[in-house]
């Protein structure tokens, strides 16, 4: 392609929002005019189901409900849980709210796993930066510092329990269904915690749940400090622009009002019936040729900001879960998905590019470049550190398109609540658009309810061991002998993996009834001393 050719591509498709300065690129992708306009019958399909979702009408058929993240942010700034949530940390910033020594919140633990903390997670380090807990109180101006537990992982709690102080510290504890397990086992250990110590749990929590689960029960039976409702209708990982993203975000001071309005503005942007001036549209029109319509190739998320970071992990729930399924809607099997991987530039130069240059040509990759500099560094005479960064960016893009791959660009003017709502509100749209070209659900999520499960089942081998132990007396033997005695020969691979983590944990835990070590011998594997109190 000559340069005139080249230009003239560039003109005809890059998307730009004028107000904002939000721009798309999608040029450098391999498709043509024909190629979208045979996808003119799935754009227009698409665009009738789009608005099927923001009339309400039902949009997740297993689950029987509506899907109204979309809808639901126009209105949520002045509504009665948005003035809620604002008065509650105004009243906790100036310490009319306590806990229940008398002392003032110096910081927040957020309780939640996947969209209930991934989002919150990404608002935190894009706006405030990775440094916001060092600041000093002055500093945040009294907001508070803010810790994420979002997983069920031991090193986890003990790390944040080594930062926090317990006596000063808010809980907020956010899970939709009250059931998630992860988030039930990091509120037992918080509830432990703060028992050993002589800390009325209850004075220092809060709830994000639906009206009348299990959570919202406790909650409010316990007469925690708040509990705040969560809609139906919004699922996990497209609840940013609602109560889950708002309260973590007020406690540090967020501008949660900027942040919609970003939202409110690309959604209606990309409301637009024409897809060539639909970004989403777009967008998604560009993973469906570069793919096949399978998910034949990685998508690759390189935002050109420390900041963003952690955008390629949020990405990846929002596109995976949404995108990777099994059946269609007419339950035929299709497998489909879309995988996404990232890492952030000009870092990503020293890690994954040379593969990206020179390796499989099975991606496309998107940069994102924020255009303002935090900072006016100069590097020499009219050449600033920002420079070379977009330097960086500009050199690998031309590069890999000389190479032959694929790129799409995404320019934000500077990194803001409001730019940060725009690029969220861009990916919901787009895989929801991209949903419609293959015919799935992206509503719902059965590969993670098996897996929950599956991990159910786990447990249950596990209580079966511990009880059988309790009853065994002493023996010394290898796995399958054990496994053997305990009469459970049969589940000998999910038995060993149980017996090693009991092994390892067995003085800690304190087990009544019996106790168990294991040592490695080297011609018959680990041998496991089981011995009865």
């Amino acid at each position: 392609m000559n340069n005139a050719d080249w230009i003239d591509r560039n003109h005809n498709y890059t998307l730009i929002d004028g107000n904002s300065g939000f721009a798309l690129c999608v040029a450098g992708m391999k498709f043509s005019d024909s190629v979208l306009k045979g996808m003119e019958d799935k754009f227009e399909s698409a665009h009738r189901e789009m608005q099927r979702i923001e009339a309400g009408e039902i949009k997740n058929p297993d689950e029987n409900r509506k899907v109204t993240h979309f809808t639901d942010r126009t209105s949520y700034y002045g509504s009665e849980l948005y003035i809620m949530v604002e008065e509650f940390v105004e009243n906790i910033r100036s310490g009319e709210i306590t806990g229940g020594s008398g002392k003032k919140f110096d910081s927040a633990i957020i309780n939640g796993i996947g969209g209930s903390a991934l989002g919150p997670e990404l608002m935190q380090f894009a706006i405030n930066g990775p440094y916001w807990n060092e600041l000093s109180g002055d500093k945040r101006d009294g907001y508070l510092k803010i810790y994420f537990l979002d997983n069920t992982d031991s090193s986890g709690f003990a790390d944040m329990l080594n930062a926090v102080d317990l006596d000063t510290a808010l809980f907020v504890n956010i899970s939709k269904s009250g059931g998630t397990q992860e988030t039930k086992n990091n509120m037992t250990a918080l509830e432990n915690a703060c028992k050993a110590q002589g800390i009325d749990y209850a004075k220092h929590a809060c709830a994000i749940t639906m009206q009348g689960s299990s959570l919202d029960v406790i909650a409010k039976s316990n007469h925690w400090l708040k509990v705040f409702p969560m809609p139906e209708s919004i699922g996990g990982r497209t609840s940013e622009t609602n109560i889950v993203g708002h309260l973590p975000a007020a406690l540090t001071g967020v501008n949660f009002r900027n942040f919609l309005k970003g939202a409110c503005n690309m959604d209606a942007w990309t409301r637009s019936e024409d897809y060539r001036r639909n970004p989403a549209y777009m967008l998604a029109a560009m993973w469906f040729i570069a793919g096949k319509g399978r998910g034949d190739r990685n998508m690759v998320i390189v935002p050109y900001s420390d900041r963003l970071i952690l955008l390629s992990r949020y990405l990846q729930q929002l596109v995976m879960e949404s995108l990777g399924k099994e059946k269609d809607l007419d339950g035929n099997i299709v497998h489909q998905g879309l995988n996404v991987f990232g890492n952030k530039g000009g870092t990503d130069a020293h890690a994954f590019i040379q593969q990206l240059n020179d390796g499989r040509d099975d991606f496309f990759v998107t940069f994102i470049e924020v255009m303002k500099d935090a900072m006016a560094l100069p590097m020499g005479e009219g050449i600033f550190m920002g420079d070379y960064l977009h330097g960086f960016q500009a050199g690998l893009s031309n590069a890999l398109q000389d190479k032959g791959r694929q790129v799409i660009q995404i320019r934000i003017q500077e990194l803001s609540e409001y730019s940060l709502g725009m690029i969220i509100a861009l990916y919901e749209r787009a895989v929801a658009v991209y949903a419609e070209f293959i015919h799935i659900n992206a509503f719902h999520q059965p590969g993670v309810q098996a897996y929950k499960l599956a991990s159910k089942g786990i447990i249950k081998i596990l209580e079966e061991i511990e009880v059988k132990l309790a009853g065994l007396g002493s023996f010394e033997g290898t796995v399958t002998e054990l496994a053997e005695r305990l009469d459970m020969s049969g589940k000998e691979v999910e038995v060993g993996g149980l017996l090693a983590k009991l092994a390892e944990n067995c003085e800690p835990r304190a087990y009544p009834k019996f106790c168990i070590s294991r040592s490695w011998n080297s011609e018959a594997g680990w041998i496991y001393k089981v011995s009865g109190k």
